[in-house]
């Protein structure tokens, strides 16, 4: 059965997940929050692969946003590959990690701490080599993560980067809006049923693409990753307005099309990307608590529950991780060990 499953398991322990990192994180995210405002950051860089480099697409969005930084994603093989490393300034080195263990994210603190920069480190494994290199490390205490598919650890990894935003913004209010999260994702985990409903659906679906855009951004690439790595779906992701560049000549009738578009400052654009799509007869599938959106969907998935917008990637991306579970389900593969790939990925 799909619930004896390990993602299965964490999917739904994500929650549980969330409230352990709240509880015991709160004094190393303070610690980090001092060292940035102590030294005057003025920028971010961080080092991340795979689901990781995802969570660091949303610190793109969340800590320019609320915090005025410039976030930048590093490129790893300047340092592990030709040895040209960029000067850092003065930034916050971070390197976000599930396992600790690639050699490249290493290598891009390694030469953070030889500039002399600030670095901290986001991980699930804070005995590993990446956490060595860290000032500061902040253990995400997701537990055990089994399935090579990632789940507790990205949204864990979102959180984490919020209560940095809120810590530095000095926000009781983004705190008070973090501890109501763990309630808000259980809700939104009622969506199961629904869509083990609707994934076999898209049994034979061989591509598609997945639309977020702002915070959503992110959103929109780690559900992607999720259907490359459990259904072998060619799957692309993009915003709505890189879409509209060029790649929305892709579109022919019955071509799915999944929006990520909770409620916020962009619902009017999704709306008017949405009314788009459909005009060309796409097979438009809507994650949102919009209802204006949801009744324009061909498959509307309705979020059960409002988030403050900056918040909602750590909401949307359940629907998109249970939808990926079941289509892989669907066409009886492992769930738990999709093909050619393992928990741990070390790349240079």
């Amino acid at each position: 059965m799909i619930s004896d499953t390990y993602l299965y398991k964490e999917i739904h322990g994500q929650p549980a997940a969330l409230s352990r990192l709240i509880k015991n994180e709160k004094a190393s995210i303070q610690k980090l929050a001092r060292a940035i405002l102590q030294r005057q950051v003025t920028h971010v860089v961080i080092a991340a692969r795979g689901t990781s480099d995802n969570a660091a697409r949303f610190a793109q969005y969340v800590l320019g946003a609320v915090n005025g930084l410039t976030v930048a994603l590093a490129t790893p093989s300047l340092f592990s590959i030709y040895g040209r490393p960029p000067k850092f300034g003065n930034a916050l080195v971070l390197g976000i990690s599930q396992s600790g263990k690639s050699p490249d994210i290493v290598a891009v603190l390694d030469e953070a701490r030889q500039q002399k920069r600030l670095t901290a480190v986001f991980t699930n494994t804070p005995g590993s080599d990446l956490a060595s290199t860290g000032d500061i490390v902040v253990d995400l205490n997701a537990g055990e993560e089994r399935a090579v598919a990632a789940t507790k650890t990205y949204t864990n990894s979102l959180a984490a980067v919020a209560m940095l935003s809120a810590e530095l913004s000095g926000s009781a209010e983004g705190f008070a809006q973090l501890n109501r999260l763990p309630d808000v994702m259980v809700e939104t985990l009622t969506m199961d049923p629904l869509i083990k409903e609707i994934a076999p659906r898209y049994r034979y679906m061989q591509h598609c693409v997945i639309i977020g855009r702002g915070f959503n951004y992110a959103t929109a690439f780690e559900m992607a990753l999720k259907m490359k790595e459990l259904t072998y779906t060619i799957v692309e992701p993009y915003s709505s307005a890189d879409f509209l560049h060029g790649p929305i000549a892709l579109i022919e009738s019955g071509f799915p099309v999944v929006i990520i578009a909770p409620s916020g400052i962009l619902s009017a654009e999704m709306a008017s990307f949405l009314t788009q799509v459909n005009e060309r007869q796409a097979e438009s599938i809507v994650i949102s608590d919009v209802p204006d959106l949801l009744a324009s969907a061909r498959i509307p998935l309705a979020l059960p529950k409002s988030v403050p917008e900056y918040l909602s990637p750590l909401t949307a991306i359940l629907p998109g991780q249970l939808f990926s579970m079941y289509l892989a389900a669907a066409r009886d593969y492992d769930v738990d060990s999709p093909r050619g790939l393992s928990k741990v990925t070390e790349t240079r």
